[in-house]
């Protein structure tokens, strides 16, 4: 499987024809920015087979950067048929408080090219509850955010990625130099060994590149997108 990190939450999953867009952000106003630095380069010429967005927030619910008349799964828990088979839609909150201060927040489960993805948007309970465990499974690639603020940090998104067992991890929503809110990556990498952390030179990431089948777990950093 073939990935793209366009920045923040945001993803482009491929395998043959068929392709998954995920938490594409809108272009940001001043409103959104609240004064804070968002600096990734805006989202243009991408198709999906299928466009999943987690929350309705600014920098998840872009839908209109995503062409294609891809089949839309949009901030609401179950489970749906696709184009790309059966998708799993997790009720979860973006807060430690039930989701009263920020609202809900999708944990989706999908194949694609036989890989088992689990996708956790903005999850910011206080931990992952049994019965949503049980129903992501064991996914393959898995992934989560690790910049705490209003989502999970280093500690919180080290036991989920522990508890759950994915062979491959894909760290979001943390500060990098687009950016300047969040915490970086660091503490959350630094939990690893230095042989399972693999750095791409740019932000597309591939699950057959030869480093991905060192022994699990294995965390894929895609490259900061920059503008051309």
């Amino acid at each position: 499987m073939r990935g793209r990190w366009y920045g923040q939450s945001t993803f482009r999953l491929e395998s043959g024809a068929q392709s998954v867009f995920i938490d594409p952000f809108a272009p940001p106003t001043e409103r959104n920015r609240r004064g804070r630095q968002f600096d990734y380069p805006a989202i243009h010429d991408v198709t999906a087979t299928v466009l999943l967005v987690t929350h309705e927030h600014w920098d998840h619910n872009g839908v209109e950067a995503v062409g294609g008349s891809p089949t839309t799964l949009r901030s609401t828990a179950g489970t749906f048929e696709s184009p790309i088979g059966q998708v799993l839609a997790i009720a979860s909150e973006h807060d430690e408080v039930a989701g009263t201060r920020r609202g809900s927040n999708i944990i989706f489960v999908f194949s694609l090219g036989g890989v088992r993805v689990c996708f956790f948007g903005d999850f910011g309970q206080r931990d992952l509850r049994p019965e949503q465990a049980e129903v992501i499974g064991r996914p393959d690639l898995l992934f989560v955010p690790v910049g705490g603020g209003a989502t999970a940090g280093a500690d919180r998104a080290f036991d989920i990625s522990t508890r759950l067992g994915a062979r491959w991890i894909v760290p979001m929503h943390y500060r990098t130099s687009a950016i300047n809110f969040l915490e970086p990556a660091d503490a959350f990498l630094a939990r690893f060994k230095p042989g399972h952390v693999v750095r791409f030179d740019g932000p597309e990431f591939d699950t057959d590149d030869p480093r991905m089948s060192a022994a699990a777990p294995v965390v894929a950093v895609p490259a900061v997108p920059r503008n051309a």
